[in-house]
């Protein structure tokens, strides 16, 4: 089965339809422009740069609507993109990068200093601003697609199973993982999100995640595209922005994580704004207090909750809206063409009422992680994704999330893996052992504790063991507090209990 382009289409069909509007620069794109911009580009990579299909092209850049353009522009030539968290440090970057090894950066003029201290330890032969001027010898974007041929190039007939994206998340062991998302991970998620939320053409949506993040590269991006729809796209989240974009573009479906909800809920002018275009509500990254949900729906708006994970392309589950209430919690039902099942540690299948690791299969699931065998292996066993989850079914088959099979918390809707954290951490003189866990917080819903076991003869301060942490983590990575501990609590295996330290921060006052 082969990859269909769905802005040519659309650009055949509907060449007058608003395609795209980045609310931080102007620009607006019709479907026919939209096609015409990514083709130049897919054009400038495979003519000019001489890139060939399946080569990396790496990006590092803020939302804009350009980097859908970039996105697309990969899709037309057979290029795989792959998305830099400009959250994350140079030595984080340099590890991605050397894993992936892409022939082209692109990046925006804000990034520059980072590119520069990457270009010593990164190989990358070609390098692209994302700007209308040059960047000493680097070529600029508008350049780029000047010099593209305005008719585009013949996309490479790519199968479904091929890559498009390799989106990294951060791994269990310390190091990043490149999951691999195919032309039919996002064709599926567009199939499997447009149906849960009876998404059309005259649907308008305002993204502000990330770009770099599944959910703001392809969670609700994809399917508007695919359905022929209108993509509004926020630079950086602030309540006025926001709300006044819903109310200019007379948005219809939105997707936000909770800790943003959290911060419209305290928005003191929220009741000002016409929000009655807006017809769906969704909330993922993150688990959504009942609390919130019942706030907002005092309000008359009703939040759907939904699971996804890199790994899924990302969408798993959406409650639907009539159920999102009254199961408030609940992350509702599997979307079409997706299958899970919950399992024990023996791989038993369980039954309702019974928390078990959630396991995922369909034609969104990732073929596996680049350069990765071992890791792809764990995860991906006879056709199911192990998805390191904790989740349970209720007797009306009602999904809930219960808890981290393994001991990734979310910060603000980052994920946040302690075993990177607690290397660094680690590699302080004065440090014997560390353990972080995720404790709760009133604005980012988790943040990280640090426990810490000096070395004997040695002095540290929790300030101390903060700024080390500094410049080597991304800062929603780096603990918000530290508590010294005589020992950790292990089991007889010598694994670290932090099920105990979770319990004894709930007393702790650091």
């Amino acid at each position: 089965m082969y990859h269909f382009d769905w802005i040519k289409r659309h650009a055949e069909r509907t060449p007058d339809k608003l395609a795209l509007v980045d609310a931080h620069s102007g620009l607006e794109l019709t479907y026919a422009q939209f096609d015409e911009r990514a083709g130049r580009l897919a054009s400038f990579f495979l003519d000019k740069l001489d890139l060939r299909q399946g080569d990396r092209v790496s990006i590092l850049a803020g939302n804009s609507a350009d980097y859908y353009v970039v996105l697309m522009a990969c899709s037309k030539a057979g290029l795989i993109l792959n998305t830099l968290n400009w959250r994350l440090t140079v030595p984080e970057l340099e590890y991605i990068l050397n894993d992936c090894r892409p022939r082209l950066l692109i990046y925006e003029p804000e990034f520059a200093q980072v590119v520069s201290d990457l270009r010593g330890a990164v190989a990358i032969e070609h390098q692209l601003v994302l700007s209308d001027s040059p960047d000493g010898n680097t070529a600029s974007y508008v350049d780029a697609l000047a010099a593209g041929d305005r008719n585009g190039v013949t996309a490479p007939r790519l199968r479904y199973d091929d890559t498009w994206c390799i989106l990294y998340t951060s791994g269990t062991t310390g190091r990043p993982k490149g999951a691999q998302v195919t032309y039919g991970n996002f064709f599926y998620n567009a199939v499997g999100m447009g149906q849960a939320i009876d998404l059309t053409s005259q649907d308008v949506n305002l993204n502000v995640l990330p770009t770099f993040h599944a959910g703001g590269l392809g969670l609700y991006a994809g399917p508007t595209f695919h359905a022929g729809g209108t993509l509004v796209v926020m630079r950086a989240f602030d309540a006025a922005g926001l709300l006044g974009l819903i109310e200019r573009w007379r948005v219809s479906v939105i997707l936000l994580v909770p800790s943003i909800y959290l911060m419209l809920a305290q928005f003191p002018d929220f009741d000002r704004y016409d929000l009655s275009s807006v017809r769906s509500w969704a909330s993922g990254g993150s688990s959504l207090p009942p609390s919130l949900v019942n706030q907002f729906a005092s309000r008359g708006l009703v939040i759907q909750q939904g699971f996804g994970m890199t790994e899924t392309g990302p969408t798993v589950f959406l409650i639907d809206r009539d159920n999102a209430v009254r199961k408030a919690g609940s992350v509702g039902k599997p979307v079409l063409h997706t299958e899970v099942s919950i399992r024990d540690r023996d791989d038993n299948v369980l039954g309702p009422n019974q928390v078990g690791e959630l396991c995922i299969r369909g034609g969104n699931v990732t073929t596996g992680y680049w350069n990765r065998p071992d890791a792809t292996a764990e995860a991906l066993r006879d056709g199911w994704l192990h998805s390191g989850d904790a989740a349970m079914f209720d007797d009306e088959g009602f999904y809930t999330i219960v808890d981290r099979w393994k001991d990734m918390f979310i910060s603000g809707g980052e994920n946040v893996y302690p075993a990177e954290v607690e290397n660094v951490i680690y590699e302080h003189p004065a440090v014997a052992e560390a353990a972080v866990v995720g404790v709760p917080d009133p604005k980012w819903q988790e943040v990280g504790r640090a426990f810490v076991v000096v070395k004997s003869g040695q002095t540290l301060s929790e300030q101390e063991v903060i700024v080390w942490c500094q410049g080597k983590l991304a800062r929603y990575k780096i603990p918000k507090s530290v508590v010294f501990v005589d020992t950790l609590p292990r089991t007889a295996a010598g694994k670290v209990l932090k099920r105990e330290l979770r319990e004894s921060s709930q007393d702790v006052q650091p």
